[in-house]
């Protein structure tokens, strides 16, 4: 599984999605407001919408809450005009980091960001340096200990997947960003146990970290995510579940 997704399941089970609700609020309502504003009202015609408002959803948001942040992207209500930008860093071990923002302020964000990778052992690269490494993929996560391999794998081909693996507790099934939710849908229509799904950046190949240096990148992830204007962190990590769970724990 790739790191990043393992480690916010990890922090779902640990209740930190919770205990920071205001923040996710935050971060999920900037998403629907800059993709009402890029594509539109209608989440039928706009995946990044759509996604967002599934977000919302799975995070228990008020439909008011989303009908207001739709409004602000298509200017009906006036609201904060954010900008669109992606850093990119190593941390600790040659790890390669990607960092999506939403900001309405960047001479704000980018010190910020600078600092938490100086901070953290890590440093701030220009654009492009990482980016290369990643592919933009859709990401469905699907509970192995409810489904066989051969059946699941079977399923997945039929509904339009381009791959599948095993990875710890759980099967990830990846699609092409624009069919994620048709091939979803398709699977959850059969009874699949989808645990996830989402439109991500996936590495190519993984760096291997442990010990000290494990614990320097989590610690790097984890600050570059709570900071407001940060929507998503993606990294090339490679960590044992065992390892993220007692960095967890700590």
């Amino acid at each position: 599984m790739s790191g990043h997704s393992r480690w916010s399941q990890i922090k779902r089970k640990k209740g930190k999605a919770d205990v920071q609700r205001g923040k996710l609020f935050s971060k999920i309502l900037r998403e629907i407001t800059v993709a009402a504003r890029n594509g539109g009202a209608d989440p039928k015609v706009n995946m990044r919408l759509k996604a967002a408002i599934e977000s919302a959803k799975e995070a228990n948001m008020p439909q008011d809450n989303i009908k207001r942040a739709i409004q602000k992207g298509t200017g009906e209500l006036p609201g904060e005009s954010y900008e669109e930008i992606t850093y990119e860093g190593y941390a600790p071990g040659g790890v390669a980091v990607m960092v999506q923002v939403l900001t309405d302020n960047r001479n704000r964000t980018a010190p910020e960001v600078r600092h938490l990778f100086e901070k953290h052992g890590g440093n701030l690269g220009t654009s492009g340096a990482v980016a290369w490494m990643f592919d933009r993929k859709g990401v469905i996560q699907v509970d192995a200990d409810r489904i066989g391999e051969d059946d699941l794998l079977a399923r997945a081909l039929d509904a339009g997947a381009t791959d599948m693996r095993r990875a710890e507790k759980a099967y990830e099934i990846t699609t092409a960003p624009a069919e994620m939710d048709a091939v979803r849908d398709a699977l959850q229509r059969t009874g699949v146990p989808v645990l996830e799904a989402q439109v991500t950046y996936v590495p190519q190949s993984t760096v291997r970290v442990e010990g000290a240096t494990a614990v320097s990148v989590m610690r790097l992830i984890e600050a570059l995510e709570d900071l407001d204007d940060v929507q998503h962190v993606y990294a090339n990590y490679d960590i044992p579940d065992e390892v993220l769970e007692a960095i967890s724990a700590a």
